[in-house]
């Protein structure tokens, strides 16, 4: 459900509260949401710092989704466009705040956000012994590719020959 500024609002299980908003993070979220990435007991990364979540902001403002609960961010979700393909990143959610539904809402956002860029293909990075994680996706309709790895490098200063 959308309010009339635009923010997708959601109403808490029968019995909290506090309303739930999902909306496009802005700077002014960095900070809490590396806590919430800390939090989460996921892998960290190199790219987890507020230099790299302000970058993102900058090249992509809408790609970081939160889900806020009594002001305070609850859950989050990169959703990124680079022009070929929709890719889901760090989808985490407070532990207290879990299975109330939380990490479907912002996935579901998510996808909305890149169908409308133009994806056709969605792709999440999803740490491959986290079996809580493993079955999320696959119960939200993904299907797990085995037989692709995945490679990355940490990229101090790119190894480009300038002569």
């Amino acid at each position: 459900m959308m309010d009339p500024a635009g923010t997708s609002v959601s109403r808490p299980p029968h019995g909290e509260s506090q309303r739930r908003v999902l909306r496009g993070a802005g700077s002014q979220d960095i900070g809490a949401v590396l806590s919430l990435w800390a939090l989460g007991g996921g892998p960290s990364s190199v790219s987890d710092t507020p230099e790299a979540l302000g970058h993102l902001l900058t090249r992509d403002p809408g790609a970081l989704l939160v889900a806020e609960s009594g002001g305070a961010v609850v859950g989050s979700l990169i959703a990124a466009w680079d022009g070929w393909r929709g890719s889901f990143y760090k989808l985490v959610v407070h532990p207290e705040h879990r299975r109330q539904g939380i990490a479907t809402e912002l996935l579901r956002e998510g996808e909305r956000c890149l169908w409308a860029r133009g994806a056709v293909r969605l792709t999440a990075i999803v740490v491959q012994d986290d079996l809580a994680a493993i079955g999320f996706w696959e119960a939200a309709g993904y299907q797990r590719r085995p037989e692709q790895a995945r490679f990355i490098q940490n990229v101090q200063e790119p190894s480009v020959d300038r002569r």
